[in-house]
């Protein structure tokens, strides 16, 4: 509800990208208590008549509350070393890495068909109680169709898959037909998408051993828009890059443009997905392309 009620606020305000400086005692989104307090004729209903909450402008003072535009992530410092206007990441709906690796974690239904060799193209592992997708071959019915690793399926020809093994689901992708084999799938839920921009060096401020951010720069973009260690690259605008050199990775990187959206997950998690699986087969099987919008 606070964070509906904000969004709306801000679309009547319409603060520019990079007003995120209000002077002292005022607020982008909030100039007055009154819109949350409210009457019958306001515009707002009282928070008071849903959670049994009261804000008021001297509780945002005291919080440091400011208002962003929503379709930017920035955060505001006094660093020097922070790009101009205090932005780290300005994006827009025109961000085509932020389309491309934005991370929805919502249930979409797809139906496949086998290829040629009979097979979808896919491997799954199970971690607690789920399935999840942890190799999606190139040029496959699965990387038509846009399954990605971390993707956990629910439902597999209207069979619930949970509390499966990993044996028992792959059988009934051999056991289903050629055509319409019907799934139930959840955007990547151990996953999340951070969207970093370049410093003059032309450095979004982490480093990688194989695939595992180690370490963060201080004071860059990756350190201020909440980027963490431990966590292992997967995307990068989207495109995947499990199993690939940190050399490659590299290059992937310093080719994608000043604005990148990154996908990480935890790295525990990921050397579970990815346990008895040889490199080789992640590197030369794995779908690597750049997937369209």
């Amino acid at each position: 509800m606070i964070q509906a009620q904000t969004r709306a606020v801000d679309q009547m305000n319409s603060p520019t990208p990079y007003d995120i400086h209000p002077p002292a005692g005022s607020y982008t989104a909030l100039q007055s208590s009154e819109g949350f307090k409210g009457s019958n004729s306001g515009l707002y209903p009282s928070l008071m008549d849903y959670m049994g909450l009261e804000i008021t402008s001297e509780m945002l003072s005291a919080n440091n509350v400011v208002s962003v535009k929503s379709s930017s992530v920035a955060v505001s410092s006094s660093s020097s070393a922070a790009p101009a206007f205090g932005m780290v990441a300005p994006l827009s709906g025109h961000s085509s890495g932020l389309q491309k690796g934005q991370v929805t974690q919502g249930i979409r239904e797809l139906v496949l068909c086998k290829g040629a060799d009979g097979k979808i193209g896919l491997r799954c592992q199970a971690i607690s109680k789920g399935i999840f997708v942890n190799l999606v071959q190139s040029g496959s019915p699965a990387a038509l169709a846009g399954l990605r690793f971390g993707d956990q399926i629910l439902q597999v020809n209207e069979i619930v898959v949970a509390g499966f093994s990993m044996d028992k689901v792959h059988d009934l992708f051999k056991k289903s037909g050629v055509n319409g084999i019907r799934l139930a799938v959840r955007d990547r839920p151990f996953e999340r998408s951070v969207t970093l921009h370049k410093d003059s060096a032309g450095q979004v401020g982490f480093i990688i051993k194989h695939g595992c951010i180690t370490s963060l720069v201080k004071d860059s973009s990756a350190a201020r828009n909440g980027l963490l260690i431990d966590q292992n690259l997967l995307e990068v605008n989207g495109q995947n890059v499990v199993g690939l050199k940190d050399k490659e990775i590299s290059r992937i990187l310093e080719g994608s443009g000043n604005c990148i959206t990154v996908t990480v997950m935890p790295s525990f998690l990921y050397q579970h997905m990815i346990k008895n699986m040889s490199g080789s087969l992640l590197k030369k099987s794995m779908d690597h392309s750049i997937p369209d919008l």
